[in-house]
């Protein structure tokens, strides 16, 4: 099944994934978390996928995100094939495409704020007053500025959340992966990160794919589909806003 976002040229297909599979397991005790999905997002989009615990969310985030390769099919960004690339070529595509934001955060506790933000930079190279540059032009955009020297201890969850939306946006990536982002949080955080990344989105033209259980988080994106044992299952997709989606 096919999840398209693509129509007459107006909308370019920056995000797609063709009958991916995914196998856990060994032969004589395997699982498919995924089971032959297609799915194809826009440049720009807001895509989220819905549906509950153990259904394949983030296992399909994590192979349109670089994190994972498939055990069959084919994974594209900006028009380049990440499933046939070598362990190291994908770490050089997460690290300088695409920005993560996970439900737990992952903020290093003995780092302050400016320094979680500007530890991707700095393990990619970039020098240091360069990434301290870009950790607090990011936190600006989050406005967290008045908060870059507090310990992660020192945050509220939703001060934490936003600080791992600012070191996804620090790499200027191509694609933000969203996974659960309002999982660890109250409805009134959750609803601010919910803006934010609104906000990156539309403001930046950055793609986000985010996953969720949640009806509420997925009527901020542009469309949602379910999700369900492995599966996309078009007759719950959604278009919440003005984007060409013919199925």
């Amino acid at each position: 099944m096919t999840v398209d976002a693509e129509s007459s040229g107006q909308a370019r297909c920056f995000v797609q994934g063709e009958q991916l599979v995914k196998r856990y397991g060994t032969d004589h005790a395997s699982y498919d978390a995924l089971r032959g999905i297609d799915f194809r997002a826009a440049a720009g989009e807001f895509f989220s996928i819905r549906g509950p615990s153990g259904c394949g969310k983030s296992t399909l985030l994590h192979l349109l995100g670089a994190m994972d390769r498939p055990s069959s099919g084919e994974v594209w960004l900006a028009g380049e094939r990440l499933d046939t690339l070598t362990l190291d070529a994908l770490a050089l595509v997460r690290r300088r495409q695409v920005g993560f934001v996970f439900q737990m955060f992952n903020l290093l506790p003995s780092m302050t704020v400016t320094e979680n933000v500007a530890l991707p930079l700095l393990l990619d190279g970039v020098s240091e007053t360069e990434a301290m540059g870009r950790s607090k032009a990011a936190l600006q955009d989050v406005d967290l500025v008045a908060l870059s020297e507090k310990l992660p201890s020192q945050l509220s969850g939703g001060e934490m959340q936003r600080t791992a939306i600012a070191r996804a946006l620090a790499i200027d990536p191509k694609l933000v992966i969203a996974d659960e982002p309002t999982g660890s949080l109250d409805s009134t955080n959750g609803r601010l990160v919910l803006e934010l990344l609104q906000n990156v989105n539309s403001s930046k033209g950055i793609t986000v794919l985010m996953a969720t259980h949640s009806e509420e988080a997925a009527a901020f994106a542009h469309r949602s589909v379910h999700l369900r044992d492995g599966k996309i299952h078009l007759e719950r997709e959604t278009s919440n806003r003005v984007v060409s989606a013919p199925l």
